[in-house]
């Protein structure tokens, strides 16, 4: 059967890449300027826009009974927004958050959100809501001419394209949001500060930026809190329009406690608290002794941190919390808005109230002549009224006499059509002998305004002087004192890790197959310890709970883990190869504790050596870092530490022979093979065994399996020598010798 053939008549017909790329664009374009971004004269979105109008549409003044939010929600995506009422909702309930606009536009009643959780808020079926007082700012002159209509989406509407702001509101409020391929973050701002700027820029247009930020010295957000970037920063951001600023939450110190009173911006309390309790959890912040959360109706926001004693630094304390959790965060600033032209664009900051005032300005024109029109259209009528009255008898008489009186009136007084419709509208109460007063000074006072009015549509400085009282009036009326407090700090500083541990006494503990423990307090026997099955002690070292722990592998590679995090000698530690990578086949033979400034020995069981600072040693890699240089076929001795008063290295070889010399023949080096320690027979499997460093008075005890001697200081000058040589033999029963221990 022969297949149909497809008909493409009438069909537009277009490449799919061309037709991908146009519709993309397409959209694009729609995201940025119907969505996403908000036009510089209201500093509003679209979906923003039309809340507030159908708010007001619906009389849900702030002057009026709360009505359902439900119920402007329903009028917005119904009437003009035709999208998701739950994204529109959430606009509204943006608008309504104290915490999130310096000056909210929605008065709600009941739960929208709170600062912990701003998407808290109960659903539009239980809120209500009306427009704040400062919502008229944007409403008062909607229907006086000033801005123009369009269709709604299905054309049965009009609604404004803008609403005619008489305060920036971009600024006042800020806003952010992501387009396609751009994005917008405006800070909010002071209305007092704004309107200061305002009214320098209209004295004096050719003010720079410099004279703008004698004004508006940063922004200004309603939770308050402190921005502590520099003045060069900030005007640098005003002067770009974009860069980041950095705000930190705001303390006090009371009865010795430190209480929180103010976040940064869009910063949640309970996160800070959990992230602080972390820390207290994790015994990274020993300085606290317990955290509460006294927040309630009267204090929105009071943390309360206890120190665990009055000696504790707060300042330091508070810089370290300022650095890890988000008391401290950056906001990023991008002033990406439509400007009047209809296109995107970063502005600066005197851009943006220079575009602003051209808005305004063209604003208050259209105003003033919408009102102009009206006075004169009324004027008009008034004379057709006041010759009516004149001729009274006469116009009645041709009422009641003429069948179609309207056009003789208009013949017999020379009326307009306006006139004359005017007349004939009027009622009987309006006949009084009284009335031809009233008309004559209703004329007067219009005909003055009328005056006044062109006066200052012909005047560029009293349509200037008019903007500027208007602007004054209003930021008395809504403006108030500056919330964020601009203190130039120096970024926060988190302390040492060292620092934040709490310095006890521990014992570290190595086992033969790798296995490391911590033990509290130096006094342990490590020997009496529980090993896993086949696996016994290797090497123990002393220190501090707050300090590095390094381990040495048979290649001579460093390993450094903080001692605190190492697990407790109650149980049988954990495997380093868990926690660190060493080379393939290697294992650890080593361990060392103290500080960084602290020395020790390190040996190979080739016989070489050299002291090494524990410093040198640290590292952050789990792959470690290569310290000790071993011959092949030789490993890594366990390491000794050099303490106060050490004079005299003692090494053990595995045929038992003992050498004593000076620990100051031995030189310092921060890495490498080292010198001879002792002298072994070459090509034979004799080894060092082990090495020791001892103290004038100190005795040596040789641990040789399960027995033990000890050699006081006068019993080792028999084995006294220089570095390097063979040393002298042990008693018969010790030449297998596997520790050293100074005591």
């Amino acid at each position: 059967m022969r297949e149909q053939e497809l008909n493409f008549e009438g069909i537009e017909q277009v490449p799919l890449a061309s037709f991908t790329e146009r519709a993309y664009l397409d959209y694009s374009m729609y995201v940025i300027l119907d969505r996403a971004l908000p036009f510089i004269g209201d500093g509003l979105k679209p979906v923003q826009r039309r809340i507030v109008y159908s708010m007001s549409d619906l009389g849900m003044s702030a002057a009026a009974k709360p009505k359902k939010a439900a119920r402007a929600v329903g009028d917005v995506i119904g009437k003009f927004h035709p999208h998701g009422d739950s994204a529109c909702y959430e606009a509204m309930v943006h608008m309504a958050q104290p915490f999130s606009y310096r000056y909210p536009l929605v008065d709600g009643h009941g739960n929208w959100g709170s600062q912990d959780d701003p998407k808290s808020f109960a659903a539009m079926r239980y809120t209500e809501a009306r427009l704040t007082r400062y919502a008229q700012v944007l409403l008062a002159e909607l229907g006086q001419g000033t801005v123009d209509w369009q269709p709604n989406f299905d054309g049965t509407l009009q609604e404004p394209v803008v609403l005619p702001a008489q305060l920036p509101n971009l600024l006042l409020n800020g806003t952010s949001g992501i387009a396609v391929g751009m994005s917008t973050d405006v800070p909010p701002h002071n209305a007092r500060e704004v309107v200061a700027a305002l009214v320098r820029l209209l004295d004096n247009p050719k003010t720079t930026l410099s004279g703008i930020s004698k004004y508006i010295k940063g922004p200004d957000f309603p939770t308050g809190g402190e921005m502590i970037s520099s003045r060069k920063e900030i005007s640098q951001i005003y002067k770009t329009g974009s860069g980041t600023l950095r705000l930190r939450a705001r303390y006090e110190i009371q009865n010795g406690e430190i209480v929180v009173t103010e976040l940064p911006y869009q910063v949640s309390g309970a996160k800070v608290l959990e992230q602080i309790a972390a820390q207290m959890r994790a015994k990274k912040l020993p300085m606290v002794e317990d955290l509460r959360d006294e927040s309630d109706h009267e204090s929105p926001i009071r943390l309360v941190l206890t120190p665990r004693s009055n000696r504790v630094d707060t300042d330091s304390t508070m810089s370290h919390l300022f650095a890890t959790t988000d008391l401290e965060r950056s906001i990023r600033v991008n002033l990406n808005v439509i400007g009047l032209d209809g296109r995107p664009a970063v502005f600066g900051l005197k851009a943006i109230l220079e575009e602003w005032l051209e808005f305004r300005v063209a604003t208050v024109k259209r105003r003033l002549n919408f009102r102009l029109d009206k006075v004169a259209s009324r004027l008009h009528i008034l004379d057709g009224l006041l010759i009516a009255y004149l001729n009274i008898d006469a116009v009645i008489k041709i009422i009641r006499s003429e069948d179609k009186p309207k056009p003789v009136l208009m013949k017999r007084f020379k009326l307009s059509d306006t006139q004359a419709e005017a007349i004939l509208e009027l009622k009987l109460r309006h006949l009084a002998r009284l009335e031809e007063v009233r008309i004559r000074g209703e004329q007067e006072e219009l005909a003055a305004e009328k005056v006044d009015l062109q006066k200052i549509l012909r005047s560029k400085v009293k349509l200037t002087k008019l903007i500027k009282k208007e602007l004054l009036e209003l930021a008395e009326t809504h403006g108030d004192e500056r919330r964020t407090e601009l203190v130039e700090r120096d970024a926060a500083q988190a302390l040492d890790e060292s620092e934040l541990v709490s310095s006890e006494p521990v014992t570290v503990v190595l086992s033969e197959r790798g296995w490391a423990r911590a033990a509290k307090g130096h006094e342990v026997d490590a020997d009496a310890l529980n090993y896993r099955s086949g696996d016994q002690f290797l090497a123990s070292a002393i220190g501090r709970s707050n300090q590095l722990a390094v381990f040495m592998d048979s290649t001579g590679r460093a390993y450094s883990l903080a001692a605190h995090t190492l697990p407790s000698a109650r149980g049988q530690g954990e495997p380093l190869s868990g926690r660190l990578k060493p080379p393939d086949g290697s294992t650890f033979r080593a361990v060392l504790l103290g500080a960084a400034e602290d020395r020790c020995v390190l040996a190979s069981s080739a016989g070489y050596g050299f002291v090494v600072r524990l410093g040198d040693l640290h590292s952050r890699n789990k792959a470690g870092k290569a310290a000790l240089s071993v011959p092949k076929g030789s490993s890594v001795v366990p390491a000794a530490t050099v303490g106060e008063g050490a004079l005299y290295v003692a090494a053990v070889s595995t045929d038992g022979r003992l050498l004593v010399f000076d620990l100051e023949e031995l030189p310092e080096l921060t890495r490498g093979k080292g010198n001879k320690i002792l002298g072994l027979p070459a090509k034979s499997d004799i080894e060092l065994a082990a090495i020791c460093v001892l103290g004038e008075e100190q005795a040596l005890k040789i641990v040789a399996g399960q027995r033990q001697m000890t050699l006081k200081s006068k019993d080792l000058d028999h084995y006294y020598s220089y570095r390097g040589r063979r040393g002298s033999a042990l008693p018969r029963g010790w030449r297998k010798v596997s520790r050293l221990i100074a005591e």
